[in-house]
C-alpha cells in the first residue's frame, strides 16, 4: 500500500511523507504506483527548478520512501505546486478508494 502523509500547520502545507508500494498490479504495470509516482517527483522537481523555496528530501529507492519538508515557509509558487499534488493524490483516492492507497493530512 502507498502511503502520503501532508504535513500542515494551519492553512500552510510544511511537507509530506510518501512510502510504499501500491500492489495494485505487479512491477511495471501498476498504474496508481506510477500515477502517485509522477505527481510526487515531477512536484518535487518543480518546486527545486521554479522556485526559490528551500527544503529537505529524502529518498529510498526500496521502500518507496520520499520525505519532503519545507525548511520554512513555501513561497505562494512551492504551494501552488504542492496543491496540485494533493489535487492529483485526491482524484487517484477517489477514483480507486483506500486499498491500495491512502492520503492522509496531519496538523504539525
Amino acid at each position: 500500500m502507498t502511503t502520503i502523509t501532508i504535513f500542515q500547520n494551519q492553512n500552510d502545507v510544511t511537507g509530506f511523507h510518501c512510502m510504499g508500494h501500491s500492489g495494485y498490479a505487479k512491477a511495471g504495470e501498476d498504474i496508481i504506483c506510477a500515477a502517485v509516482s509522477v505527481l510526487v517527483i515531477n512536484t518535487v522537481n518543480a518546486i527545486e527548478k521554479f522556485t526559490s523555496s528551500v527544503f529537505s528530501l529524502e529518498t529510498e529507492e526500496e521502500s518507496a520512501l520520499i520525505d519532503f519538508r519545507f525548511k520554512q515557509k513555501a513561497d505562494h509558487d512551492a504551494e501552488l505546486l504542492v496543491n496540485t499534488m494533493i489535487l492529483g493524490l485526491q482524484g487517484i483516492q477517489n477514483t480507486y478508494g483506500n486499498e491500495h492507497f491512502i492520503l492522509d493530512f496531519k496538523e504539525v
